[in-house]
């Protein structure tokens, strides 16, 4: 007599990494990366709004110096993606991620002690070293903590959980703007080096998965496969083409509004709250059919399209009535801002989901750096196109990012064909 074999049990979902809208992590490990990033959000945003005003008004360097000193220091951090993640690869996330961001905190402790632009400059490469480096790291750390079914979810309610942090901390900042001490500027300087600090020691209480160096014996060919791996290069630059998009709201939309519009004048902080707030409520939305990757092909296509719109809409602010030309930035600027989280979460789909995953930390470290070059060169790019041609301007913007969007498709195909895919 033949018996059957057992009926095989459906598999059960993946349960949701979070719920309410993204709004709370379901998953222990999201929660604690979570607070970790709160923390460190909130030190940030702190220092932010009065680290140039410091430097200007307190320390007593000219605002040029202080421009040309960031920007050397931009340089400097930018080359320390790559190895700042292959030392991660090779002695694991959580040693090197605490030792950068204990470094961080150092550097911030070293701003209150500067007396000449030798020592400025000295600190600020020092931490825009350490603090660019400590972002690839932090990538690849997620990729070890959180499960590639949960990772782009994951990144999104961490996203959301930043605007927060950063807000919050920006407020405090702003109080410290408006008290314009140097007793006040100090500590909160002081607090984001504790933040920095703290968020180091949390590192250490994550599961123990967590930091583990992914392979122990990873081959010499594939430590430094990312700056050799053309394909995921090609989806590098163009995932860093569409992120030139921030700068349109940091750079370019005020001097805009400024320069070309009749808007009021508070206009540009009232697109950066509106900003914050629709990217905290779409983020973790926009990641829904965004988890593998001919889904993040299509989101990042839609966002390079969405960009372009909005250029237009921009473009047509210019000549209009104060309230016309509000209406027009305002829609904009919501356009805008369905096209940032759908790059977004594309963006870390691919930058996961084509890396190798025995040398992570080098993949993610080429990968940020991409969208750290692209915040260096946004501001002028977007200065002499928009801002000094127009419409022309905006609307070769517009072009550059339909190209980039459609761009992505071919790219991702190339890097599956080539063989250097990495399914995780």
């Amino acid at each position: 007599m033949t018996t059957s074999p057992p009926a095989r049990r459906p598999t059960a979902p993946t349960p949701a990494a979070t719920r309410f809208g993204g709004m709370l992590p379901t998953v222990p490990v999201l929660r604690r990366l979570s607070l970790l990033t709160l923390l460190n959000a909130f030190g940030r945003g702190l220092f932010f709004p009065v680290s140039v005003l410091y430097f200007t008004r307190f320390v007593g360097l000219s605002a040029t110096s202080v421009g040309v000193g960031l920007t050397v220091a931009g340089v400097f951090g930018l080359a320390a993606g790559v190895p700042a993640g292959r030392a991660s690869d090779r002695w694991g996330r959580r040693p090197v991620l605490t030792g950068l961001w204990v470094g961080c905190g150092v550097g911030l402790v070293a701003y209150t002690l500067i007396d000449s632009y030798v020592s400025f400059l000295i600190t600020a490469i020092c931490y825009a070293t350490l603090s660019q480096g400590s972002m690839g790291v932090r990538n690849a750390l997620y990729a070890d903590v959180l499960p590639a079914g949960e990772r782009v979810e994951g990144r999104a309610h961490l996203r959301m959980v930043t605007n927060v942090g950063m807000g919050v901390g920006g407020a405090f900042g702003a109080l410290a703007l408006q008290l314009d001490s140097r007793f006040g500027y100090t500590a909160l300087i002081l607090v984001d080096a504790a933040a920095f600090v703290a968020s180091a020691l949390m590192v250490h209480r994550l599961p123990g998965g967590a930091g583990r160096r992914p392979v122990a014996d990873t081959p010499a060919e594939s430590r430094w496969r990312a700056v050799r791996d053309l394909p995921f290069l090609a989806v590098t630059f163009l995932n860093a083409v569409l992120a030139l998009q921030y700068a349109l709201l940091e750079v370019g939309l005020p001097l805009w509004i400024a320069q070309h519009t009749e808007a009021p004048r508070w206009t540009a902080a009232l697109v950066m709250v509106l900003n914050c707030v629709l990217v905290a409520l779409l983020q973790v939305r926009a990641t829904r059919g965004v988890e593998d990757l001919p889904g993040a092909v299509k989101a990042m296509r839609r966002s390079g399209v969405l960009l372009a719109l909005s250029c237009a809409i921009f473009a047509c602010s210019a000549g209009m009535s104060p309230l016309g030309a509000l209406t027009f930035l305002v829609v904009g600027a919501v356009v805008q801002v369905l096209a940032e989280v759908l790059q977004a979460a594309g963006g870390w789909t691919v930058g996961y989901g084509l890396a190798d995953s025995r040398a992570q930390g080098v993949y993610q470290g080429v990968f940020n750096s991409g969208q750290a070059a692209a915040s260096m060169a946004a501001p002028a790019l977007v200065t002499v196109t928009a801002i000094r041609y127009g419409t022309a301007g905006w609307a070769a913007l517009g072009a550059l990012f339909v190209v980039a969007g459609l761009g992505v498709g071919p790219a991702v195909r190339w890097a599956r064909r080539g063989g250097e895919w990495r399914g995780e």
